[in-house]
């Protein structure tokens, strides 16, 4: 095997892989950043929470970018830009990589919405924001769907490494919602 010959999709694998590590790393920062934990100098400690968060997040967009671009380059697979712009008209597991082109599109829309959450409205802007872990999901998803690499168990370790504790910290996050969630404890009006 000639490494020139498979540069473009060798490329295109080491960014999707990076990109799924990165923005896993970034869901469990942008956790740490929400969570209500006390601390005598928390306002530092989210200040810099936040920067690696943003650094995380723009790095895993560049990551994720590489990956589809990189495969225009892919005399094999040629999928055209159609077939990494437009979700399910590839002809490569056209399923799971729609749902790949999805995950990219709604994390990139929810990533570069913190430019504007000033315009949309802090509330509004972390409610949206909340839906980049279902984004983070379906590029796991689309991972195990279409990755080349997503039953070998070296991808499978490094990878879990990674996405396990993120997933950790969302399931918790979700659990303390329901757990702590008020309770109606309102009488209905009787007529």
């Amino acid at each position: 095997m000639i490494a020139g010959e498979h540069l473009f999709w060798i490329t295109s694998r080491a960014a999707g892989g990076a990109a799924l590590i990165l923005a896993s790393v970034a869901v469990a920062v942008g956790l740490m950043i929400s969570a209500k934990r006390p601390s005598a100098n928390a306002a530092t400690s989210k200040r810099d929470l936040r920067a690696i968060h943003e650094a995380l997040s723009l790095t895993t967009l560049a990551m994720v970018a590489l990956h589809g671009l990189s495969l225009l380059g892919d005399a094999y697979l040629n999928p055209g830009v159609a077939g990494i712009a437009v979700p399910f008209v590839a002809f490569y597991r056209p399923l799971w990589t729609g749902l790949g082109i999805i995950s990219g599109y709604g994390l990139a829309a929810l990533g570069l919405s913190y430019y504007l959450r000033d315009r949309i409205g802090a509330a509004r802007w972390r409610k949206l924001h909340r839906f980049t872990a279902a984004f983070w999901a379906l590029a796991i998803v689309h991972t195990i769907g279409a990755g080349t690499d997503a039953a070998q168990l070296w991808f499978l370790l490094v990878s879990g490494l990674v996405v396990v504790p993120a997933a950790a910290l969302l399931g918790l996050r979700y659990l303390d919602r329901w757990w702590n969630a008020p309770v109606n404890t309102r009488v209905p009006d009787r007529a």
